[in-house]
């Protein structure tokens, strides 16, 4: 089997190395930051993702995972490198691919002999091509240095299962001995009925572009069917279940609420838009807009309901708020709409209090000026209002009778449209949910 590297080990390369480290291979991963790489060379994940860290220990134990800081020593080892470096949201919405270029270039020098750099990062489209270009011109390989691209389709809360036992595999390559090694790594799921797409460079890029924007407009249009909703008295709820049972719709991503977040959606759609109009096409900057602009219309909107049910002014109230992580599953707040709808009430005067399963930390590393609670009842403590903005599944096993105890006002806005309304509404709470009666 091919040795393989791993290049940055934040969400996605850790993620990748661990499990191809559990599909048998020898991996060796790297970092520039000494601290991650400590930490996991210790067996410790620096984020929480289930299912990771056991993984982690157990391939270490085994020796098929080691760590280290020398590219020097990643190019001696492996045979393919995958690169999996961020590509922060940039200037105008474009992806910074600094990263990308450095970890590059960093590489280049010590690959002497015919290898494979594959880049899972999600990019612009043309990126691999320019890095292949780039890289042949530094590295002593020359044409034997190959670049391919296999975008990742990772879901937090679930990316140990997506590694190990993923939907499709997608390769964008320029030889035929580059899909010939990618085959040899995937062989395992590949054997295990997966299926495999194999597709020019350009198209592979565009294909993680593409599915994250039908994604996010898929979750647009449902929150914008629930501002129709609210306006003509409709549910929301009942209009998805019935555009769900159309097979070319289907039910899933329809879930109506306070928008998408986290560390890929948002800034990727800004990059494809920003892809688009430098290419010209003004359809896909449109619509990306317009998507963009619904989703973070969703957090001014429950502001607007809060400040409502507080009686025209957020000013001196105390508000819970439950789950602050951008979805459950996972305690990434990076663009969290929980964490921005607290930013706007705290400017309007309102009193904050959190509680979340297991995003208090990271929340707590980026605003350290909110109350962080170490249980449901002690975010409600004397509330005046209470916010449901996370659906894990510990909120929806709240006794509201019980809560009702500590609250100075019975008042919930469910702002994921997930909570049993009646039992709430038996309990003497009033109920917001976003697009339902």
């Amino acid at each position: 089997m091919p040795r393989v590297t791993v290049i940055g080990t934040g969400y996605l390369g850790l993620t990748h190395a661990v499990c191809l480290a559990d599909l048998g291979h020898e991996v060796l991963a790297i970092d520039v930051d000494a601290e991650k790489i400590a930490k996991a060379a210790r067996g410790e994940a620096p984020f929480f993702e289930p299912g990771l860290e056991p993984l982690l220990r157990k391939n270490l134990d085994s020796g098929r995972l080691r760590f280290t800081m020398s590219f020097a020593e990643v190019g001696e080892f492996g045979d393919i490198h995958f690169l999996c470096v961020g590509t922060p949201e940039g200037e105008s919405g474009r992806a910074d691919l600094s990263s990308v270029y450095a970890a590059a270039q960093a590489l280049a020098p010590h690959l002497a002999s015919p290898c494979l750099l594959v880049g899972k990062s999600t990019v612009p489209v043309g990126t691999a091509r320019q890095l292949m270009n780039r890289m042949r011109a530094i590295a002593p390989a020359g044409g034997l240095l190959d670049v391919a691209w296999n975008p990742e389709f990772l879901r937090e809360g679930f990316a140990v299962q997506d590694s190990l036992a993923p939907d499709r595999i997608v390769l964008g390559v320029a030889s035929d001995r580059a899909e010939a090694r990618l085959r040899q790594v995937y062989r395992a799921p590949l054997e295990a009925g997966t299926p495999l797409l194999v597709m020019d460079l350009e198209t592979a890029e565009l294909v993680k572009m593409a599915a994250n924007a039908f994604l996010a407009t898929k979750i647009s249009f449902i929150n914008a069917m629930a501002e129709i909703c609210e306006e003509a008295g409709g549910d929301v709820i009942a209009l998805a279940e019935a555009l769900g049972y159309d097979a070319r719709i289907g039910r899933r991503f329809l879930s109506p609420g306070l928008g998408y977040g986290g560390g890929c959606l948002p800034k990727d759609i800004r990059a494809f838009r920003a892809t688009a109009a430098e290419l010209g096409v003004s359809s896909l900057v449109s619509l990306l807009g317009t998507v963009d602009s619904i989703n973070l219309g969703r957090r001014d909107r429950v502001v607007a309901l809060a400040r409502q049910a507080a009686g025209g002014s957020l000013a001196g109230r105390r508000v819970a708020v439950l789950g602050v992580a951008f979805k459950p599953g996972s305690d990434d707040v990076r663009d969290s709409p929980s964490l921005a709808v607290c930013d706007q009430m705290v400017a309007e005067g309102a009193t904050v209090s959190v509680h979340d399963p297991v995003a208090m930390p990271s929340a707590a590393a980026k605003r350290p000026d909110l109350r962080y609670a170490p249980s449901v009842s002690e975010a409600a403590e004397a509330a005046d209002l209470v916010l449901h903005l996370t659906e894990w599944s510990d909120y929806r096993a709240i006794d509201p009778a019980a809560l009702a105890g500590v609250v100075a006002r019975r008042v919930i806005i469910d702002a994921r449209c997930c909570l049993d309304a009646d039992l709430w509404r038996n309990a003497g709470w009033t109920v917001h949910a976003l697009g339902r009666p």
